[in-house]
């Protein structure tokens, strides 16, 4: 009886290392899995839908290669089978890079969320199901002693979950604000190009080098072309960094893009230019407060292009203001492209602004403008009671938290965090920033939250060449009738699905 323990002889012994390839293997999943979410933020931004379907996807993909590398591994294990699947799992890599081609996939009339599973799905399922396949392979060609079966399918497994562990701490703290997602690709597909050409070509020098020559070239080509660089005016840690002129009521002005969201209008010739209604109203609620002090102390919760801390500097040159921004790279492209000048009196914190505010006080703050929301682009955790609490320790007792946030014509979010704040505050002022927000599909609302009650004669006193605060507050008997048209959530740290509060406003929807 034949020995089921006969070894086969395996060719290219020098190359044969199974938990080296099964480590290359995983960490190059794991690296295109975490730069999945950067890759199509600037197409379908970035938000607990976009992450869930990069982790469904790539999850789905890879549970169908194991299964499909199963199969593979019982009919046809061979280092030539390996080196055919690295070689494909390295093509289907570069073809991420084609993310901008793919887009219009997202551009249906299909409900959102599966314009951005479509989107994913055609980008990375491919990659991570080939990819997925090479374990089983590896695990069958590896297994030469049965008593030791074990043994041996544990160690490569135990070497893929160190090689998921490197990509995903190398891709996050490292890769990305080294080389940018874009150059990121470029690396995995090339590697695995390699690996896979090795044990394809290994045996043939001459055709070892025509492919190393060629991929050189091929490199060589895209870093000097810049075709690697993406759509990024810079790539930081947490976002695609976009800035671009662009034509405003006759006046040039820069925009700031943040993934695929335009966060500010900046003029370098005139500072006190806002672009956005909601800054008017800061505007506005600014003017109100700067007539009852001598010298005014604000906090800016997001920096942006710095348009609004510009414009209080330059009209109120007495004032305190402190900026917590939590991307370095942003305020860095304030100063060099946005018009900050480098000796502001604006004093920046690069910094979360949870952290900021989780101590106890240093002093207090006449305003608190809450700038970091951004259409659905919503860190849930500043939405919450306990951060208007933190808010609230840091206010003067007659300070307010102004914060402008977007909903839809439903008011979802819109209410819940009306709701949320007023667990907080004594008083709490809604103003849309457009009459027409009940028929609009998106509308920017600016929320003034106080324990005293505004003076609304001194709001019109104070704005008088400005009459968008005064024109848009809501009485309170509208926003009381505002709050009761729907269920108005308290959100907090426990609870807060600010996400899907805005699902309908993704699509545009209005409703009949």
């Amino acid at each position: 009886m034949e020995s089921a323990a006969t070894p086969r002889p395996l060719p290219h012994k020098w190359l044969w290392r199974p938990n080296l390839i099964v480590f290359i293997s995983s960490s190059c999943i794991m690296i295109l899995e975490l730069v999945a979410g950067r890759i199509i933020a600037p197409h379908v931004g970035a938000s607990l839908y976009t992450w869930t379907s990069v982790i469904g996807v790539v999850l789905a993909g890879i549970s169908l290669g194991n299964y499909l590398g199963g199969q593979l591994a019982d009919r046809w294990a061979s280092t030539r089978l390996l080196g055919g699947i690295f070689v494909l799992g390295g093509l289907t890599s570069l073809g991420i890079l084609a993310v901008d081609e793919v887009d219009i996939l997202s551009k249906t009339e299909w409900p959102f969320i599966t314009d951005i599973l479509l989107l994913i799905t055609a980008l990375f399922f491919l990659p991570a199901t080939i990819l997925g396949t090479v374990s089983p392979v590896v695990a069958k060609l590896a297994v030469r002693d049965l008593d030791k079966a074990g043994r041996t399918v544990g160690n490569i497994y135990a070497a893929g979950s160190m090689g998921s562990i490197a990509g995903t701490f190398a891709t996050g703290f490292l890769l990305i604000s080294w080389f940018g997602t874009h150059s990121i690709v470029w690396g995995v597909g090339l590697v695995l190009l390699i690996v896979g050409l090795l044990f394809l070509l290994g045996s043939s020098r001459r055709w070892t080098l025509f492919a190393a020559l060629v991929l050189a070239v091929g490199s060589t080509l895209a870093f000097r072309t810049q075709w690697l660089e993406g759509p990024c005016t810079r790539e930081t840690n947490y976002f695609c960094i976009q800035v671009r002129e662009e034509d405003k009521d006759g006046e040039q002005v820069r925009v700031l893009i943040l993934d695929r969201l335009v966060h500010s209008y900046t003029s370098l010739d005139n500072p006190t230019k806002l672009v956005y209604d909601y800054e008017q109203v800061y505007a506005g609620v600014t003017a109100y407060q700067a007539q009852r002090k001598d010298r005014l102390r604000a906090l800016f919760i997001g920096g942006g292009g710095y348009t609004f801390p510009r414009y209080v500097e330059l009209v109120y040159p007495y004032s305190d203001l402190h900026v917590i921004e939590i991307d370095p790279g942003v305020t860095e492209v304030a100063h060099e492209m946005l018009g900050l000048s480098r000796d502001t009196q604006v004093m920046t914190y690069n910094e979360d602004a949870r952290m900021y505010l989780k101590r106890e006080p240093t002093g207090t703050y006449d305003l608190v403008f809450g700038d970091a929301f951004n259409d659905y682009s919503v860190p849930y955790h500043l939405t919450t009671r306990e951060f208007n609490d933190r808010v609230h320790a840091w206010l003067a007792d007659d300070g307010l938290y102004v914060v402008n946030i977007i909903d839809g014509a439903w008011g979802k979010f819109l209410r819940a965090y009306t709701h949320t704040l007023q667990r907080t505050f004594r008083h709490v002022y809604v103003a849309p920033t457009v009459e027409s927000w009940r028929e609009a599909s998106r509308s920017t609302f600016v929320l003034i939250a106080s324990d005293v009650p505004l003076d609304l004669s001194a709001v019109e006193k104070a704005n008088s060449g400005n009459s968008l605060l005064a024109d848009r507050l809501l009485s309170e008997e509208e926003s009381d009738a505002l709050l009761a048209e729907g269920r108005a959530a308290t959100l907090t740290d426990r609870y807060a699905p600010v996400d899907q509060m805005l699902a309908l406003v993704f699509r545009d929807k209005v409703p009949e």
